[in-house]
């Protein structure tokens, strides 16, 4: 007798809840461990964490501040996942969104009327960010090329026009010479809820609710489930495969473009060094955590957020290294794909016989 792999034909209820929690927890006995082999005592180093994250006001905004788009990026990247699209290039979306809502807020705020400012910008920025996951999406559906390899090499064509940008030709004359450009005028600038925790905070949620009633409650979201399962059986179906993948994926990188809106208009107010700090690729942690689930990946971008905040307090009271959380944020995803292995699988019992039969090829 054997173990095997068998696919399940229904998706695990229970592992759903308990993979994210168990991978958590992993990542907690793991990240101990070396800190313990550093020399580090992991219970005082978490609290310190807690604390730094959750502990005060300026601490919890400060945790909403990185919250923010992560979740959003969240969002856009588990809408490609879930058609198996690996949208890996939501770091770029973000950047040049970013660009295209600071082109709109230095040079269209002349002639615009206040009112129109932020609503173009938020559209601008996020047609940018669509646009710009939709030249994956064209050569996937056309020319079959892999996405992952695409998305991931924008991503840092994105980056290196910003900062072409901000070094070069929208540099601020009145800058003392530093990288970056002029202010935006303030009525292009995001509301602030508390602290530097901006609207952003509103919209993602609504995203969040928007993006979970279209996949569970509307004819779409159904035919991009029954692409995600199979697209044989989609095209079978009579489902447009490579129409509804171009769309979602347009969509996908529209959300991931949101975010780079709410950084350069509620965060910097302006555009600089600063921008890609990684949130699309973290992004990537929030949506298997979250198991691809809308509602759940603000909750989850919270939790991630607080590690990243949360390590910068870890510098200053214990003496460790700030990237103790993004080393967290590691030891959450090698847990994750382990455990998401159970979502979609069971262990099956195989006896003696089936498997010499198997081997030698008899029916």
């Amino acid at each position: 007798m054997t173990l095997a792999f068998e696919k399940r034909k229904t998706v695990s209820r229970t592992a759903i809840v308990v993979v994210p929690v168990v991978s958590f927890v992993a990542s907690l006995v793991l990240t101990g461990a070396l800190l313990m082999i550093f020399g580090a005592n992991p219970l005082a180093t978490y609290a310190a964490m807690f604390k730094g994250a959750f502990g005060s006001g300026r601490a919890l905004t400060e945790t909403l501040v990185k919250a923010i788009p992560l979740s959003l990026t969240g969002l856009g990247v588990a809408l490609a996942f879930r058609l198996k699209f690996w949208n890996i290039g939501a770091e770029g979306q973000l950047t040049l969104a970013g660009v295209a809502a600071t082109g709109v807020a230095l040079f269209w705020s002349p002639w615009l009327p206040a009112p129109l400012l932020l609503p173009v910008m938020v559209l601008v920025g996020c047609a940018a960010g669509a646009a710009w996951a939709g030249v994956p999406a064209l050569l996937k559906t056309r020319l079959n090329v892999d996405e992952t390899l695409v998305t991931l090499m924008l991503n840092y064509v994105a980056i290196l026009f910003s900062e072409f940008l901000y070094y070069g030709p929208w540099r601020d004359p009145k800058g003392f010479g530093f990288p970056g450009t002029r202010m935006f005028p303030k009525e292009a600038w995001f509301p602030r809820i508390a602290g530097r925790a901006h609207v952003g905070l509103y919209l993602a949620l609504v995203a969040a609710a928007v993006l979970w009633f279209v996949l569970n409650r509307t004819r779409w979201g159904f035919e991009l489930k029954v692409i995600g399962n199979s697209p044989k059986a989609a095209r079978y179906q009579g489902i447009s495969v490579e129409r509804n993948i171009l769309l979602a994926v347009l969509l996908s990188g529209a959300i991931c473009g949101l975010a780079g809106v709410g950084e350069v208009a509620g965060i910097s107010r302006r555009l600089q060094q600063g921008l890609s700090l990684g949130y699309g690729f973290t992004a990537i942690i929030v949506a298997w955590m979250a198991q691809l689930n809308p509602l759940a990946i603000p909750f989850v971008a919270v939790l991630m957020g607080g590690l990243l905040v949360g390590g910068d307090q870890v510098q200053m009271v214990m003496g460790l290294p700030s990237s103790i959380g993004l080393l967290m944020q590691g030891m959450i995803l090698f847990p994750m794909l382990a455990g998401s292995l159970f979502t979609e699988y069971r262990i099956k019992r195989v006896g003696g016989q089936a498997v010499r039969e198997s081997e030698t090829g008899a029916v």
